[in-house]
Formats: structure tokens, sequence, C-alpha cells
């Protein structure tokens, strides 16, 4: 009987010989993945020991707290940090404190249904318990993948939860108060209007908007490459994992053109070698700090003039709904603002669509206009069939034919 952990191929395996039956099983990486496997190597070797006579479908033992520092660490790996970082606090905080203790083979759709109404029950939002689930469920598809379970049991979340609205709560400026809000920026805080411009003439992130260099802006296109996005003190993709190009309108051509000379003017002044590359920097030509920037600047402006207040993305808001209320293309918005798909602009912004409905339902209110006795015999679903010649043609628009009083009766007939 053996038993043993080894390191193959930057993971950690654990290898099985037992009466003639050999098996080896990929746990995980990392330090967490070595005591995973010991962990699982461990309890194996207790089972064989008690005699039983052949290995189990699946490996036993390993707890939900033990392999998800495993799975945390492949997903640091393949994901984005943001990623990484808002699964470990739901980890930590709605999952392992009720779960983390048990096995992985002894988590049931029953436990899994449990914990969904618990959370509700301490007043978290359907969307919210609803990522905390996904998050779970992704942990087990991966324990289901390296073969310690049969089942996925947290597959499917929205099946454990009451339905969950698509539409986003969003709360944009007008045009009047976007006005106002640059009005203010400039004579305020110049030095952050071009930023505060560029955030609502483009809908551009917080985040895209700290990482933009220069070499991402082309004057001559007026277009803007956005290529980076800065977030949790990292520079990482935007956050669709795609770079994307949203136009510049002239006024901000301008105003970031008049940004560049007055960088240079700065650059000369303070010594500096180079032009910082960053469009939007510090006095010191460094990144600014977003939060500086959100209760520092932004909402000091916001009281300064008088606005109501909303949050920093509702800007990002802002520039697609002022686009939509305006008749732009959905298609158009959504290239614009980066979404994966044109699902997602629907979602967030299509109440604010303008269909011209209320027109459609007021011409319903319209007089009832009668056509002779023949056409209002009709069914509307039935057509009226008018001999022509030796033929017949199908005539579908009876109040067109009865407008122009059509003589579709051949030559010499009389009209009865």
């Amino acid at each position: 009987m053996g038993v043993l952990v080894r390191e193959r191929d930057e993971a950690w395996w654990v290898f099985i010989n037992h009466q003639g039956q050999r098996k080896a099983k990929r746990i995980g990486v990392g330090e967490a993945g070595k005591k995973a496997a010991k962990q699982v190597a461990e309890k194996i070797q207790a089972r064989l020991a008690l005699g039983e006579s052949a290995l189990p479908a699946t490996q036993p033992g390993i707890t939900l707290s033990a392999y998800a520092s495993t799975w945390l660490e492949h997903i640091r790996q393949v994901r984005k940090h943001t990623t990484h970082a808002d699964y470990t606090k739901r980890l930590e905080q709605w999952i392992l404190p009720a779960l983390g203790k048990l096995e992985l083979r002894e988590i049931t759709r029953e436990k899994v249904r449990n914990l969904v109404t618990e959370q509700l029950g301490k007043s978290l939002s359907s969307k919210t318990v609803q990522n905390n689930t996904r998050c779970l469920s992704s942990l087990l598809s991966q324990a289901v993948e390296d073969g310690l379970i049969p089942v996925n049991v947290a597959l499917k979340p929205g099946k454990l939860l009451p339905k969950v609205s698509t539409r986003r709560s969003i709360n944009p400026f007008t045009r009047m108060e976007v006005a106002t809000l640059l009005e203010t920026a400039n004579d305020k805080a110049p030095r952050y209007y071009p930023f505060l411009l560029c955030a609502v003439r483009t809908g551009m992130r917080l985040g895209e908007l700290l990482a933009l260099q220069w070499d991402d802006l082309d004057f001559h296109g007026r277009l803007i490459t956005v290529q980076r996005n800065y977030t949790h003190g990292k520079l990482s993709t935007p956050k669709s994992g795609e770079s994307r190009r949203v136009d510049m309108s002239l006024e901000l051509c301008q105003a970031l053109r008049d940004l560049r000379t007055e960088r240079h003017l700065e650059a000369a002044a303070n010594g500096w070698k180079h032009l910082p590359d960053w469009v939007f920097c510090n006095e010191n030509g460094d990144l600014l700090d977003p939060d500086n920037l959100r209760h520092r600047v932004f909402y000091y402006l916001l009281d300064k003039a008088k606005l109501r207040r909303i949050r920093f993305h509702d800007l990002r808001h802002t520039f697609a709904s002022l686009l939509l209320q305006q008749g732009e293309s959905p298609v158009y918005v959504k290239e614009q603002m980066g979404h994966s798909s044109i699902q997602i602009t629907v979602d967030i912004y299509g109440h604010l669509i303008p269909g011209g409905n209320k027109a459609a339902v007021d011409r319903l209110d319209g007089p009832v206009e009668k056509a002779d006795s023949e056409a209002e015999s009709a069914t509307p679903a039935q057509p009226v069939r008018v001999g022509v010649g030796h033929g017949e043609t199908e005539v579908l628009d009876l109040k067109w034919c009865a407008r122009q009083e059509l003589n579709l009766r051949p030559a010499g007939s009389k009209s009865e």
C-alpha cells in the first residue's frame, strides 16, 4: 500500500498504489496545493488502512476551505486580479463560514439552497446572493473537472433564487447638469476640467481615464484607443478584456490638445526630462489617486455646483443616456461603451431609447375611416379575392383600394 504526494509540472499530485491498483490525481498548485494534497493523501491512507479493497470513485477527504485555497491560486493565474479579489471576498465573507469545514462530497443541493435562504434572510440583495452562488458554482465546477466530486450541486443558481431584474439602477445627469458641472470645474478646479470633460464625452470608466496615455490619442482622426484600466492599484486590460476605440468630440479634441501644450510647459518648468506618459496626472507627473479624485475633487465640485450627489460611474451612464436620448443607435453606444454584447446595452439603457411609442399609441385615438360595405364585410385576416380576366388577384390592402376607387374588373364590364 502506498500513497505519495509529489510535485509534477508545477502542480501537486497524489499517487496511489494499492493491491495492484494505481491512480494519480492532480490536486493543486503552490503551497495551498501542497497542503491540500497532503490532506487528501492522509484521508486516503486512513481509508485504505481500514481494509477497503478498492479505491473510491472520487477523491475523498478534502474540505471546501482547503480546496478553495487551491482554486483561488488557480484563479490568480488565469483571471484578472479584480476577479480574484472579488472571489476571495465572497468566499471569506459568505461561503466558507457556512460550508468551509464540510468535505466537498458532503456539500449537497439542499445545503446550497439553505445557504441561499440564509443569505436572503440577512437582507442581502438577490443579485448579491446570485453572485455568491455563482462563485461557489465556479469552484465546484473546477472540483468536478479535477475528479474530486461527481457533480456540481450549485449549478444554475438562478433556480435557487427569486428572479433578478436585468435592469440596473442608473442615475445619469441631464445635459444642463453636465454643463453646470463642467462650468464649475473650469472655475474651481481647472486642472481637472479636461478629465471631467473626457469622462462625459467618452463614457470611459474611471480606471480607463486614469490609465490613458498620450500615445492612445489620435488627434487627426479624433479617436481614443482604450487599452488599459487602472484598478485596485494595478494596470490591466479594460473590463471586457479587449481594447476599443472611442470618438473624440471637437470640444474634447481641442481641450486635450491644449492640455498637452500645458503639460509640455509644466515639464519644462519642473525640469522633467520627458513628458509624463499619463494624460491626466498629478503635479508630480504620476498617476492620479482614484479615491482622492472621487472625494476631494468630484464630490467637492458637486457640492460647489449645488448638484445632486451621484457616483463618478454615473458620468459613464450619463454619456450613454444622452446619446440614446438624442436618437443615436444602440449599436453605436454599445461600441463606444465597450459592452461585450448589445444585450447589456439594452438591459441597462433600453428604457431610455426613444421609440416614438407615444406617437404610435396616439394614432390609435384617431377617427375610424370606414371603407365601402364590401370591404367592411371582410374579416381582417381574410383577403378579398377580386376577379381579373380569367384569373384572380389577392388584394391585401382594402383601405388603399377603397381610397383609390380602383376598377379591377375587365374592360367593358359594368360596375355593380
